[in-house]
């Protein structure tokens, strides 16, 4: 499947761009979709503000790095990225006060909850309403920019994980593999997007070596950057195990279960 095809099966699917998460070393992507959904979370805590819509990619004329390891197919490289905002605001509040309040609280929850390198938040405003709606729960213009990048009804069968298929040995290091990622503690489930396996191992010749892939959810008070290099870690010490050759391993971070804002403690917590 070629690049620009990939783009445009997984645009339809809702999973969007592909995000680096961390650094050019971290080895792991996260969907817009994923990502949006966790902003938008954050977006219905900022009064004054319906979110419409989000948008996450990389900053334009900013310089990019060559992934540690094989990335996921057409998947962004580690860079600086931009977050792309329109909403609906309220007159009870100042204009400039609501649109830096929403920006403060993206950027952070960006950098600081999800692992992204944002370096901009642009906002912009698409209506104006007299009074703030009373109760926070009927604000669901997050909600609904959220389900527009979801997967369309037909790509529900690819939400769970196929059956390991393989032949050999490589059936049952997949199987081993994957067993050993789903044990890693903030792991919810392996995923499948776009029919593939939740664990795709390859092994190349030239140079020697081989690669793995790892698709997953992450569970509720658990940081996805921190899940996905624990997850990197405990598969590559497991497929190590059994190969003389270099093992390499990206994570693909297809879904973040919600939270709430950060305790006095800097800990996450999950809603109840």
């Amino acid at each position: 499947m070629t690049e620009a095809l990939t783009q445009e099966v997984r645009s339809r699917l809702g999973l969007g761009r592909l995000l680096p998460l961390g650094g050019p070393h971290d080895g792991t992507w996260i969907t817009e979709q994923a990502a949006v959904q966790a902003l938008g979370r954050t977006a219905a805590e900022v009064p004054g503000v319906r979110l419409e819509s989000l948008r996450i990619g990389s900053a334009p004329l900013q310089p990019v790095s060559e992934p540690g390891v094989r990335p996921p197919a057409s998947a962004l490289p580690p860079g600086p990225l931009t977050i792309q905002a329109a909403f609906t605001a309220s007159l009870a509040r100042p204009l400039p006060e609501t649109a830096d309040a929403l920006r403060s609280a993206l950027l952070d929850a960006a950098t600081e909850r999800l692992g992204l390198a944002t370096v901009t938040a642009d906002m912009r405003v698409t209506d104006l309403r007299e009074a703030p709606e009373a109760d926070p729960a009927s604000r669901t213009g997050a909600t609904d920019m959220a389900t527009d990048m979801r997967p369309a009804p037909e790509a529900a069968a690819a939400g769970s994980p196929p059956p390991v298929t393989g032949t050999g040995s490589m059936r049952g290091l997949v199987g081993e593999l994957a067993d050993v990622a789903a044990g890693v503690p903030g792991v919810a489930r392996l995923t499948a997007v776009l029919g593939s396996r939740p664990v795709r191992v390859e092994d190349h010749a030239d140079p020697p070596g081989r690669h793995i892939e790892v698709h997953l959810a992450v569970g509720p008070g658990h940081h996805p950057l921190n899940v996905a290099r624990a997850v990197r870690e405990a598969v590559a010490a497991a497929a190590t195990a059994d190969t003389p050759v270099p093992v390499t391993v990206a994570v693909l971070i297809t879904e973040t279960a919600a939270w709430r804002r950060t305790s006095p403690a800097g800990v996450m917590s999950a809603p109840q």
